[in-house]
Order: structure tokens, then C-alpha cells, then sequence
């Protein structure tokens, strides 16, 4: 390796599910190349976002923090010059840095010097969506000198990182890939694929969410999985390019997303939601520390990565992050870790989610304000999830009274979590026993010991515990 220090890029889709990955059993060849870097480098399975709604998680992905603790609870709402970036803890340790692509965390554009997160070098825009379309990508420099990029969206961007690893090749570099697809195009709600995409794709597959709940997808996912083709493709001709440039085994390349999509199935948009739609993202990672790292069973928070990242390149971990890096349970599945992930989601309404490998359990604040208000005080139970044997989230158990010391364990746990996380004191009341109560239940009931939630041995999966 040339050096001590790996490169670090990031790409980042918009609005991508888990479930459009081969490595995650979609049928369709779509992704390829990121199943290569999954089976070859390391796969978290498991990936969450910590807010499905993008401003909130880039905020997360930049800071290692959550939407709460950054001040970027929302959409709208500039990420604070305090915060500290991966683009400071990269250039502090004598990387150059960049950002190419979608940034949605200023309140001007083009973005100013001082909103670009401490990023060296910028190609950029803050809503990239609104700048541009399918076929006519426009940027801002580091001048704020508007640049139009030729070609297909997303490959007018691995392009540009092409030249951004080929103009550091003698350097180590740490670059931040913002792409916008699969993500649809605002103005005409839309998911503007490459020319004869769509058609490969229409009506070739429908996960089980969609094909019972309807909402856009029949209109929708020819395009959206024509995006993520080609988004696949040009992530093989970024590793053709570091290749060529002998920097290949220099590398850490990770690939994940800021969110999923529903299709307008669970509220009246695409996330915002506390569906593994919206939370559930991919994740693979390949490079120096990850190659052959197999497969992450474990929830992991995309909060996780920036730690992670770092801890790989040997760079300092803030104190101040929340997440932590994931780099112990690749030597060690049995690691210390976390047994659930935590989410906050906010805009559609105030609400906390916590995500074991079992269970969903998710509580709203109906008396906050989801605009102005980034915690809340009073929450109540809205959904239960088995995802053992209701994985795509179609019967929601809160209210069940054969559910309810499952849903006092994860109460506790979630309330823990929320502490954990800086928010204010919260009370949880719990949900009404719905009129029409499942017939024929036995009581599901997790054990309960120090303030941990233990599986049983009934059968149960792994639950909270920590």
C-alpha cells in the first residue's frame, strides 16, 4: 500500500432500499458491483439510517451525531459551523478532502465556504434536484461558479470523483460521493431513469410491502430501479479508475444511503416513516480492514460509519460522535454491541423508533409539533412489529395484550436510548387494546433482567441489550 494512511471514498444514493441489492436477494442483477464489494469486503445486513429524511441523515453521516445533537432535526434547518465533520477530522489528519454532489445542509445556494462542512475541494450543490434533472447536471465550484457536468446524473458525478482520485493520486485523499438517484425529480414527481432503463425493468419485480399496500410503485419502480442500474455501473467504472491508477488496494470505498422509499404506501410521500422502507438501508464496505470482513449480522446505524471510517484510516474518533465504530465485530461476532439500532424521525410527526433484529417499536408524540419541535415530552405506543414473522411490517401488534410485556421491554429500552442521546426526559403511555384483538394468542413474554431485554428460549430472536 502506497503509504500507511488508506484513501477513503464514500458514495452515497438518495432514497435507496435495502432490498434493491442482490446480496439481499432482489432478482434482478441490478447491483452487481456493490454485491462484488458486499461478498468480497464486508456487508452489514443490517443497516439503518438514524432519520429517514435527508438533511437529518447527512447531518448524522457527516457528524457521527444525532439529528438531535446536531441542531439538523429537519429539512431546512443548516448544519451549525460548530459541528465537527469528517471533512475536519480527515483534514486535520493530512487528507485532502472533497464533496461532489448533493448536499442539502446549507440555506444558500450555491453553498457558501463556511456551510461546506470544512470539504477542501467542492463540486457541489445544496439541493441538487432543484439545479439540475436527468440529463443536465448543474454544480457550484469552490467560486460558486455555476459548472454544468455532461452525461447521465449520476455519471456526470463518478466521473467527476475519476478525476478527483486521479488529481490526488500522489496524496491521501477522503472523498464524499453525493449522488441524487435513485431519489425522483421533484417538479414532476418522477424517477427519471437513462435513456430505455425503464423498460428493462417495469413490472419485473414488486417487493411484498408494495404489492399488498399499492401506492406509486406500479408508476414508479421501472424508473427507480433503471436509476440504481445505472448508479451500479458507475460505481464498476470508479473501481476501473482507482484500478488503472494502482489505488485500488489503497481504497476503503463504502456505499450506503440516507434513507428508503415507500412509494407513498405509509404517509403521503416517499419516507419519513418508521418502516424498514424508509429506515433500512444498504451497506457494503471494501478496502484496507474490510476486505474479507464477511457478513455484519448485527443492527448497525449508519451513525456507525463515520467512527468506523475513521477508526480504519487510523484517525482520531471524536468523543463527541454518538455512533461507534464497527470494526470490532469483524474480528469477533460475539463483540460488544448494541442489540438494536435507534432512530428518530421527524416533519411527518415526532416520533422515536427502536429496531432489533425482531422487533419494531415506535412511539409518536401526537401533542409536538413536527416542524418546530425536535423532541418530544409525551409519546405514545403506535406500532409493534414481529419481523420474525411479519418482516415486511403489514400487522401492527401495539395495543396487543399478547404483546404487551414485549412492548414494556422495548419501552424501557427506547427510553434508555433517547437519554442516551441527549433528548429530554419522555414519558411513553401505552397504546389502546385494539377493538378487534387476534384470537387464539399466547402471551409473548421476553425476559427482563437488570434492565436488559432477554430473549427467551421459546424461540426468540435476539432482542435489545444494551
Amino acid at each position: 500500500m502506497r503509504g500507511e494512511r488508506p484513501n477513503v471514498i464514500v458514495v452515497f444514493t438518495d432514497q435507496q432500499r435495502w432490498d434493491t441489492t442482490g446480496v439481499h436477494g432482489n432478482p434482478l442483477d441490478l447491483t452487481p458491483n456493490f454485491d462484488a464489494m458486499a461478498r468480497s469486503g464486508t456487508h452489514v445486513t443490517q443497516a439503518f439510517t438514524p432519520q429517514p429524511v435527508c438533511a437529518p441523515a447527512r447531518a448524522a453521516i457527516q457528524t457521527g451525531r444525532y439529528p438531535t445533537a446536531t441542531g439538523t432535526y429537519r429539512n431546512g434547518i443548516p448544519l451549525a459551523a460548530e459541528n465537527r465533520t469528517l471533512a475536519h477530522c480527515f483534514g486535520d489528519a493530512g487528507y485532502a478532502t472533497g464533496y461532489l454532489g448533493k448536499w442539502h445542509l446549507a440555506d444558500q445556494e450555491p453553498v457558501p465556504a463556511d456551510q461546506r462542512g470544512g470539504y477542501q475541494s467542492w463540486l457541489g450543490a445544496n439541493v441538487l434536484e432543484f439545479t439540475s434533472d436527468a440529463y443536465r447536471t448543474i454544480v457550484f465550484d469552490e467560486d460558486e461558479q455555476s459548472v454544468m457536468l455532461p452525461g447521465y446524473r449520476s455519471d456526470a458525478l463518478f466521473d467527476a470523483a475519476i478525476r478527483f482520485a486521479a488529481d490526488h493520486v500522489d496524496e491521501p485523499f477522503y472523498l464524499f460521493l453525493s449522488l441524487i438517484e435513485p431519489h425522483h425529480q421533484n417538479e414532476v414527481d418522477s424517477y427519471p431513469a437513462p435513456t430505455g432503463y425503464v423498460e428493462r425493468y417495469q413490472g419485473r419485480w414488486l417487493p411484498p410491502d408494495l404489492a399488498e399496500l399499492g401506492g406509486t410503485a406500479h408508476r414508479h419502480l421501472g424508473g427507480y430501479l433503471g436509476q440504481i442500474k445505472r448508479v451500479d455501473e458507475g460505481l464498476g467504472r470508479l473501481f476501473d479508475a482507482l484500478r488503472s491508477l494502482d489505488l485500488l488496494d489503497d481504497t476503503i470505498v463504502a456505499q450506503t444511503s440516507d434513507h428508503g422509499c415507500h412509494f407513498k404506501t405509509r404517509n403521503s410521500e416517499y419516507k419519513r416513516s418508521c418502516h424498514d422502507a424508509s429506515i433500512r438501508v444498504p451497506l457494503a464496505l471494501r478496502g484496507p480492514g474490510f476486505d474479507g470482513g464477511g457478513a455484519v449480522a448485527r443492527p448497525v446505524s449508519v451513525l456507525d460509519l463515520p467512527p468506523t471510517l475513521l477508526a480504519a484510516a487510523g484517525v482520531p474518533v471524536p468523543d463527541a460522535m454518538d455512533g461507534r465504530s464497527f470494526l470490532p465485530l469483524l474480528a469477533d461476532a460475539r463483540a460488544d454491541w448494541p442489540e438494536e439500532v435507534y432512530v428518530q424521525v421527524s416533519e411527518s410527526e415526532v416520533g422515536r423508533v427502536l429496531r432489533t433484529d425482531r422487533w419494531k417499536y415506535y412511539v409518536v408524540d401526537p401533542s409536538a409539533d413536527a416542524w418546530d419541535d425536535a423532541s418530544g415530552l409525551s409519546y405514545v405506543e403506535t406500532a409493534l412489529y414481529d419481523l420474525a414473522n411479519d418482516p415486511y411490517e403489514l400487522v401492527n401488534l401495539a395495543g396487543s395484550p399478547a404483546h404487551r410485556s414485549v412492548a414494556t421491554a422495548l419501552r424501557g429500552v427506547l427510553l434508555r436510548r433517547m437519554a442516551q442521546a441527549g433528548e429530554p426526559t419522555a414519558t411513553i403511555s401505552e397504546a389502546p387494546t385494539p377493538t378487534l384483538e387476534l384470537g387464539g394468542q399466547r402471551r409473548v413474554d421476553p425476559m427482563v433482567h437488570d434492565g436488559r431485554y432477554v430473549p427467551t428460549r421459546f424461540g426468540h430472536q435476539p432482542g435489545p441489550n444494551g
